[in-house]
């Protein structure tokens, strides 16, 4: 069994989904801006379009997880992990992922799936008069979040094992 056939497909699901909601920092920068001009220039607004850029930032924010992931963005305690050798790493990774990822993104979707059911079920709206009709679709990201970075944890344990495999076959 080649391990690249299960990990390639994985991490091109959160490097397509990265690369594709990358593109709302740059919405929201436009929106924002729109938004300041039009409170203080006209002293004007709408609530949906203020609503809008809270929704993208957390689109931003929860379905680039697994992609920031992929690319090694997330903070970590690397005071010894840096000096490691790509044997070691393998180990931290897999352990990390096995029994600290895995049980607590596993958890977040869980915990998550009622409460964006529910939203969808009663097509939550914002609470806001002249906000946006889609509260639901936001929600789903609680549960699209833990999901992505389930899937690149998978990738990061079969590349991990791969590595060990590797180097146990190399020292034998």
């Amino acid at each position: 069994m080649n391990l690249n056939n299960i990990i390639q497909p994985l991490e091109a699901i959160n490097e397509q989904m990265g690369r594709a909601i990358s593109w709302l920092s740059l919405a929201v920068v436009c929106i924002t801006f729109t938004v300041v001009v039009l409170r203080y220039g006209f002293d004007s607004g709408w609530i949906w379009m203020q609503e809008s850029v809270v929704y993208m930032y957390a689109w931003i924010f929860m379905l680039a997880a697994g992609y920031t992931l992929k690319h090694d963005g997330h903070v970590r305690v690397d005071i010894f992990y840096r000096q490691f050798d790509e044997h070691q790493k393998a180990w931290v990774n897999l352990l990390g992922s096995l029994f600290l990822l895995l049980p607590m993104f596993i958890f977040i979707a869980w915990s998550s799936f009622d409460y964006v059911l529910a939203s969808w079920r009663i097509g939550e709206t914002s609470r806001e008069a002249g906000g946006l009709d889609f509260v639901y679709i936001l929600k789903t990201s609680l549960f699209l979040m833990p999901l992505l970075v389930l899937f690149q944890g998978m990738a990061l344990i079969l590349t991990s094992l791969k590595t060990l495999l590797i180097s146990r076959a190399q020292t034998k």
